[in-house]
């Protein structure tokens, strides 16, 4: 295509300039948002409360200072890539008391994100990098949670199924670098599970496939001449090992990564080189703090980054059961 054809310096600048920060953490260029370490110990496992109304509020800041090409470089332009997202992402979780048939339990889920600040620093007094706030795109879905496999001492191994889709509500402009919005629907069902090795130690995991659809309002910096693009499907997984020191404090490492599997779609055509990957790995900790509430700590380090910025992620998760 003719993008293929630029000079290597102008290519940069339009892939800077199609950079979205969007509200559910994720420092894309092509992607939309999605769960990127949001959720990690116990993943799989039943709500603790059991049936019932939660309430759970993600308190998110991402700083990026490198964009990422192809072959995970630093861009070149712009000379200053300083961006600095903070988003709150608010969910809200119903488990129906009757909707439980045999060892499944039926679930009902809804994320409202949003953007409360996005400060963006291209060295050039923004004339290049320009962000948006707002409200971001919403997600719903419909999960199966299973009932844990027992053992003699306890739990053994849970799992849950969701179907997610991701709506385009959320603020968008095309002129814009950070946008809360991706202006395109989205599938995104996952496979969530915990297991076991001891009464203290168990890894969980949430494994995505994400598919999206097109976005007939591309980013401005596609060009005049570009009606429509699809960001290519992708797998994403969180992962986490988890250690409960007491029943008020539990303590791990957690991590995410994400890898696009097909080619970006521009007009309808395949463009090679904007496959986009990364893994984010760091400390985590989870504080019990009653029988209805419990606090998490996440922080991330992101590395082998490809097509995005790297970021490093702030987070504190707080689940309340009504």
């Amino acid at each position: 295509m003719r993008e293929h054809r630029q000079p290597a310096r102008r290519r940069a600048a339009r892939l800077a300039l199609s950079l979205s920060l969007l509200p559910a953490l994720a420092s894309a260029y092509d992607q939309p948002a999605v769960n990127m370490g949001g959720t990690s110990f116990f993943d799989g496992a039943p709500l603790p409360g059991g049936p019932g109304f939660y309430f759970v509020e993600y308190l998110t800041y991402t700083k990026a200072t490198k964009l990422v090409d192809n072959n995970g470089n630093r861009l070149g332009f712009p000379a200053t890539q300083d961006i600095s997202v903070f988003a709150p992402i608010s969910q809200f979780i119903y488990v129906p008391p009757g909707a439980k048939f045999g060892n499944k339990q039926l679930g009902f889920q809804m994320l409202v994100p949003w953007v409360a600040n996005a400060k963006v620093d291209d060295g050039a007094n923004n004339a290049i990098l320009r962000g948006n706030t707002g409200i971001g795109d919403i997600s719903a879905g419909v999960s199966v949670q299973y009932d844990p496999v027992m053992g003699a001492q306890g739990p053994l191994y849970s799992q849950r199924f969701e179907l997610q889709f991701i709506l385009p509500t959320g603020a968008y402009d095309r002129n814009a670098t950070v946008n809360p919005g991706s202006n395109t629907w989205s599938f995104d069902p996952y496979w969530a599970g915990t297991l076991w090795a001891s009464q203290n130690l168990s890894f969980s995991w949430r494994l995505h496939y994400l598919w999206n659809a097109r976005n007939n309002s591309p980013n401005a910096a596609f060009g005049n001449n570009v009606s429509s693009t699809q960001a290519g499907q992708a797998v994403h997984a969180n992962f986490s090992a988890e250690y409960v020191l007491n029943p008020t404090l539990t303590i791990g490492a957690a991590g995410y990564w994400l890898q696009q599997i097909t080619d970006t779609k521009v007009n309808g055509s395949d463009v090679g080189g904007r496959r986009e990957r990364v893994v984010g790995l760091g400390p985590a900790a989870m504080v019990r703090l009653s029988e209805r509430d419990l606090l998490f700590f996440n922080v991330y380090q992101e590395f082998a980054v490809r097509n995005r910025a790297e970021n490093s992620k702030f987070q504190v998760r707080y689940d309340h059961h009504f």
